[in-house]
């Protein structure tokens, strides 16, 4: 395949994703929006752990820090270019693996689903999602026998998420023999960032937010999680892909080459990264996305080549992407109209994003130099429309009510209620000229005045402002608070 058809096919991708991305362009999603308002606060000279609360590993702040923490059409055309990222080593890869044909349809596949994959048709770029990057390219380096550079990889993996251990696992699954090279790269960037951590006092709270937090987290899945539940998000997530799981089907089917037994280990390993944590959330089955679309690859070239019966497969996989087409297409739809016309998205998260605005709007126009911010809720939005500074180390309620933010509202048990009131006795030692009350009027059982500390604390603040889902508090001056 000439190289100008190789070029054309990756602008043509880029163009695409670009485009669907700018169809939400005035809309911030849960998961990105956390990560961009820690990248400002990087940038305003604050250290992650040590200066505010964080509970993710480091490179998905300080990869949006590097990039400025933009939002707006800045931010979707970094996305596009992630996107393309991923599917220039996934064709790579492939290439290298099998041949361009496979290359191609792996990268295609890859993007589609991308594009095409949530319930809202939108992957905000996240932990899970700035991981497919360094996994990629550890299992690359993996399959050429490089367990040093595969290590590295793996480590910075890991530095985006935890569940990079899996990428670690599987290659140490295929590099047996070259383990001791293997563990010496992973160790590399994770001691350089250990290190950087002990010289900035930031090392204690990072291992108590991400690993202590974390793994409280990971231990108690939502009270609605089940295994049914499990068992239901996962077949319904191999259903909507069911291209890719056709073709992979194709790929295994009595083969047994170096390259399908790769790929199987791969994916298997991948499947127990998605179900550990047992809430199989349709952004961790990111993590078996790129290798199935690659053994679907294979497998759909395998099988045009054989018989009419193989052929039939590869006519399915292709009918199957009409689903997610049909599924999503009306939805960009939507948002790029609503985004022309000024017209409000009801969408549940667009309702919450407008509400956000709305305040930022208010705050932006009421604030002077010097003001700080604290909000309760889990509603990073708001730092990230204002980027107003944080008061102190707490910025959302989560270390403070000790409910993790993907159930805080339906659920108000804590998971650690001692450590939690802890936090409030340090949260109200803090100033905020401003207190965005988020939660209160989502789930009354949460509500800012109902702990003995914050509701004292809360005596010094004045209700200013109020939307449909928030309440502002501003400080009172020192003669308002004696009158």
């Amino acid at each position: 395949m000439p190289n100008r058809t190789i070029r054309q096919f990756f602008a043509a991708l880029f163009a695409v994703t670009l485009l669907l991305r700018i169809c939400h362009v005035n809309l911030l999603w849960p998961d990105e929006d956390y990560h961009l308002v820690a990248a400002q606060q990087l940038l305003r000279g604050k250290m992650l752990y040590r200066d505010f609360w964080y509970d993710k590993p480091p490179l998905a702040a300080l990869t949006y820090a590097l990039i400025g923490a933009p939002t707006g059409i800045a931010l979707r055309v970094f996305d596009a270019l992630w996107i393309l990222t991923i599917c220039v080593i996934v064709f790579r890869f492939t290439r290298e693996m099998f041949s361009e044909m496979e290359a191609i349809i792996a990268a295609g596949l890859v993007a589609f689903f991308l594009n095409f994959d949530l319930p809202a048709g939108i992957i905000p770029i996240a932990p899970d999602y700035f991981m497919v990057v360094p996994h990629l390219l550890a299992m690359w380096c993996a399959w050429r026998l490089r367990p040093l550079a595969a290590g590295g990889w793996c480590g910075i993996a890991f530095l985006f998420n935890p569940k990079g251990v899996f990428v670690l696992a599987t290659c140490g699954i295929l590099m047996w023999r070259s383990i001791p090279s293997l563990l010496a790269g992973f160790l590399i960037p994770n001691g350089v960032a250990m290190g950087t951590l002990v010289a900035q006092a930031a090392a204690g709270p990072y291992l108590e937010q991400v690993w202590r937090w974390g793994s409280l987290y990971a231990k108690t899945p939502p009270a609605a999680a089940t295994f049914g539940d499990g068992l239901r998000r996962t077949l319904n997530w191999l259903g909507f892909h069911s291209a890719i799981v056709i073709g992979a089907v194709c790929c295994w089917w009595k083969q047994r080459t170096r390259a399908t037994q790769f790929l199987a280990v791969w994916a298997l390993v991948s499947f127990v990264a998605v179900a550990s944590g047992a809430r199989f959330s349709n952004r961790y089955f990111l993590q078996l996305l790129p290798v199935l679309a690659i053994a679907a690859a294979h497998g759909i070239v395998r099988a045009s080549q054989a018989t009419s019966k193989w052929r039939v497969a590869v006519i399915l996989a292709g009918v199957t992407l009409l689903v997610p087409i049909v599924r999503f297409t009306p939805r960009y739809a939507v948002l790029a109209r609503d985004a022309i016309t000024e017209k409000e998205t009801q969408w549940s998260d667009a309702v919450l994003d407008r509400d956000s605005r709305a305040v930022a709007a208010w705050l932006e126009a009421n604030q002077h130099a010097g003001d700080t911010l604290f909000v309760w809720g889990y509603r990073p939005d708001v730092f990230a429309y204002t980027r107003m500074t944080m008061a102190g180390l707490y910025w959302d309620s989560q270390p403070l009510t000790g409910v993790p933010a993907d159930r805080h509202l339906t659920e108000s048990a804590s998971l650690m209620p001692d450590w939690a009131a802890r936090n409030r006795r340090d949260l109200v030692t803090s100033n905020p000229t401003f207190i965005v009350d988020g939660l209160s009027r989502l789930n009354p059982n949460l509500a800012l005045d109902s702990y003995p500390e914050t509701r004292a604390w809360l005596e010094s603040y004045t209700l200013v402002n109020q939307t449909p889902l928030s309440l502002v508090y501003q400080r009172l001056s020192v003669n308002d608070r004696h009158r």
